[in-house]
Parts: structure tokens; sequence; C-alpha cells
């Protein structure tokens, strides 16, 4: 951990996937989505749209499957499908608000860089007690492009007032990876369930890999430089 946390004055953590486990429950939301059109779930959606924001997934959606319904309409209808079970089945990451605790101890400070909408987040941290910790939140809708472009980790050390160099990430997917590598910050790699055929494409690309937040405190950082 000592290694991971030299230097680093901020630790910015993607959200789903990272933080908390709902990776899960996006390809069924997905397909029953897509099923109210009478269209069936491609094999390679998943690929295609990771690390868009919302909004540019809705846009994927609708020019690749021709929906009638506006961006709006598409976001508004996630947020209702999604809500839920956000609310009521999505649980923080193994060892999460232990490490959570140990940087705000120590005067890190933290940061959400995430795809996924601001209504969602904002409730979620409300639901986990978690938004007490972190000081700033970007959603990928609030700058120009989604991951792997570095917007949304930038827009986060420019709102916490730190240079990328002294950032940390916490990202689940190769794209999240990407994008904090872009920005020209460390990035440690997160086991996730959802992610787990992506391994070795993760250990490539981060500086670091965990399987759990409490493998920091376990000295079971992988370092991958």
């Amino acid at each position: 951990m000592k290694k991971m946390l030299k230097d680093i004055d901020a630790v910015i953590f993607d959200l789903d996937g990272t933080l908390i486990d709902s990776m899960w429950m996006w390809r069924d939301i997905d397909r029953e989505y897509l099923g109210r059109f009478q269209i069936s779930l491609p094999d390679d959606l998943q690929e295609s749209i990771e690390g868009m924001s919302f909004s540019e997934t809705a846009n994927y959606f609708k020019t690749r499957f021709s929906l009638p319904d506006s961006i709006e309409k598409i976001k508004a209808d996630w947020n209702e499908m999604s809500w839920e079970k956000y609310e009521k089945k999505v649980p923080l990451k193994q060892g999460v608000k232990r490490f959570l605790e140990f940087l705000k101890q120590n005067h890190i400070l933290m940061g959400i860089s995430t795809s996924n909408s601001r209504a969602l987040v904002e409730m979620v941290m409300e639901v986990l007690d978690i938004k007490s910790f972190f000081q700033v939140v970007v959603t990928a809708c609030e700058v120009n492009a989604g991951k792997p472009a570095p917007d949304v980790y930038l827009k986060a050390a420019q709102l916490l007032e730190v240079k990328s160099e002294h950032c940390l990430v916490f990202e689940d997917i190769p794209n999240g990876i990407r994008a904090g590598k872009n920005a020209k910050m460390k990035v440690c790699a997160v086991e996730d369930e959802y992610s787990l055929y992506m391994t070795e494409e993760k250990k490539r690309l981060a500086d670091y890999y965990i399987v759990n937040f409490d493998a920091v405190f376990e000295n079971k950082v992988e370092s991958c430089e």
C-alpha cells in the first residue's frame, strides 16, 4: 500500500464494478429494454458500449437499434428500470468502506468519476452511506467524452485542485483504465466478476491489481509495472 499511495494526494474511483457490485444487472436491463421493441440482445453490446457515458450509450442505442424514443426518454426509462435494484440490491464491494475510512483519516482527497447518471450515483451514495467521503462527483455526461477519453478524470482532478500525476484511479474495465492512464494518473485495476475474462488485459494496462479492497491492507496489491 505504501508504494501505491506514495506521492498521492487524491484517489478517484469509478463507481459500477469498482466501488459497488452492480455490473451484473445491466445485461438484464438491456435485454428487457430492447425486448420492449422486439429486439434481441446482441452478443457484442456490452463490449461496444464499454466506458460510454449515459448519454453516449443512449445515442448508441437509438442509432444502432433505430429506436423511436428520444435520448432523454431512453435515459429516463433506464433510470426507472434500475432504480429499485440500485436502491435495494447493490452492495459495496468487499473492503470499500474500510479503505475510504483509511483515506479520510490520512487526509487523502476522494472523488468519483463515473459513466452512470448523476441521479443514480447520488441515490447510491446516500443508500450506502458513503457520500461524506467524496469531495467531488463527475459523470461522463458532464464532460466532452466518456471513457477511454481522460475527460472525466481530468475534471475530477481539476475540481479537487490536484495535479494528475498525484492522483490514483481505481477502475474495473479496460476503457476505464485507459481513461485514467490517458489522464496521466496511476491506475489500480479492481477484480469484478463481470470482467474476469478481461483480467490479463486489465493487468497489462494498469499499474496495480487487487481482487478486492481488503487486499490493500493484506499486502496483496499486485504490481503490474
